[in-house]
C-alpha cells in the first residue's frame, strides 16, 4: 500500500468497516483512525473512498487490482536495452523509453543514473569565444551586405524585422532537444 508507512493498512480498512457498520460518520472514523493510528493513519481522502465504497456495499477489505504498468520491472534485460538504445540514440529522452520498454519513467532514470553514471547534458548553441575562422567568416559576411547595400539602395526597405529581432536561420532542435546522455568518462562537447 502506499503512502506515509502503511504497513497496518489492511488493519485500517477493517477497522473502517467496523466503524461503518457501527454507524459511525465518516469525519468520526477519521477521527477514531488518527487517534488510533497517529502518523502512521491513512489520509483523510484514502479513509472517506474506503467509507464510500463500504457504503456502496462493497465487503471486502482487498484493494482493487490496478491497471497500468508495473511500478519497477528492473532486470538485467531491461538494463542490456536501455544501454543498447543510448548507444544508438545518445538524446532519446526518458519518456520515450518508458513508452517504447512498457516501464515507468523513474525505473529508466535509476538505470541510467545509478546503473550507467550517465547525466543529461545540453549542448550550447552560442559560442563563448569565436575562432579566427569564424571571425574571418563573418567580417566577408558583413562586407557582402554592405557591397550589396552600396549597390541596390532599396534594400534596407526589403528587410522585415519585428521588435528588433533579426531571424538568421530556422533550426527546429530545442536545447532540450539536443541534449545527450553522457558519462563522466564522455569527451567534453565542443
Amino acid at each position: 500500500m502506499r503512502g506515509r508507512g502503511h504497513t497496518n493498512g489492511m488493519e485500517q480498512r477493517t477497522n473502517i468497516k467496523f466503524c461503518f457498520k457501527l454507524v459511525k460518520t465518516a469525519a468520526e472514523t477519521v477521527e477514531m483512525t488518527r487517534q488510533l493510528y497517529g502518523d502512521n493513519c491513512l489520509s483523510c481522502a484514502q479513509i472517506f473512498r474506503w467509507y464510500a465504497r463500504f457504503k456502496r456495499g462493497v465487503e471486502t477489505i482487498e484493494g482493487e487490482a490496478r491497471p497500468g504498468r508495473p511500478f519497477s520491472v528492473r532486470n538485467e534485460g531491461l538494463i542490456a536495452k536501455v544501454r543498447e538504445r543510448i548507444q544508438k540514440e545518445r538524446c532519446a529522452t526518458v519518456r520515450m523509453m518508458a513508452d517504447e520498454f512498457g516501464v515507468n519513467r523513474e525505473t529508466i532514470r535509476q538505470i541510467l543514473v545509478e546503473d550507467f553514471g550517465k547525466r543529461k547534458v545540453a549542448s550550447r548553441f552560442v559560442p563563448h569565444s569565436l575562432s579566427d575562422d569564424q571571425r574571418h567568416e563573418r567580417v566577408q559576411y558583413a562586407k557582402d551586405i554592405i557591397k550589396t547595400a552600396s549597390r541596390n539602395k532599396n534594400l534596407w526597405n526589403s528587410i522585415v524585422a519585428e521588435d528588433e529581432t533579426w531571424c538568421f536561420r530556422y533550426d527546429p532542435t530545442t536545447k532540450r532537444q539536443s541534449a545527450e546522455w553522457k558519462s563522466p568518462a564522455s569527451p567534453k562537447g565542443k
